[in-house]
């Protein structure tokens, strides 16, 4: 009878490994999952005059979150989360010293997940274009 549960033992375990087991050591983590999607649908103003001086950027949209960011061709500002559907950002003089044309996004920074991962990814949104003339 000893055998035999010796025998039956073995098996368990071995079956036990066969199908990965338990291992403290595991690396095996949760993917993150896409974030929310902010959309942004109009800039104001939308253009400015060569050398202008700074001004407020404010840009309309939705699903903006706290502490998204305005990103002027590709470069995160200085952002203020008015709501959900509006922010603004100081662009200053030297990013319409000369005419051309500028690309508007926002970011939803992605959220930072647990101890086997998750969490969610940074979105950007769809692109505006900033026409300096």
């Amino acid at each position: 009878m000893k055998l035999a549960k010796t025998i039956m033992l073995a098996g368990l375990l071995a079956g036990g490994l066969a199908c990965g087991g338990y291992n403290s050591k595991s690396t095996a983590t949760t993917p993150a999952a896409a974030g929310t999607m902010p959309t942004v649908s109009q800039l104001a103003p939308s253009s400015m005059t060569a050398g202008s001086a700074s001004f407020v950027l404010t840009v309309n949209g939705t699903n903006f979150a706290a502490n998204a960011v305005i990103n002027w061709n590709g470069a995160a500002q200085s952002t203020t989360h008015v709501s959900a559907n509006q922010m603004t950002a100081a662009i200053p003089a030297a990013s319409v010293a000369t005419a051309g044309m500028v690309t508007v996004t926002v970011t939803n920074p992605g959220t930072a997940g647990g101890m086997y991962g998750g969490g969610t990814l940074a979105e950007t949104s769809n692109s505006m274009t900033f026409t300096v003339n």
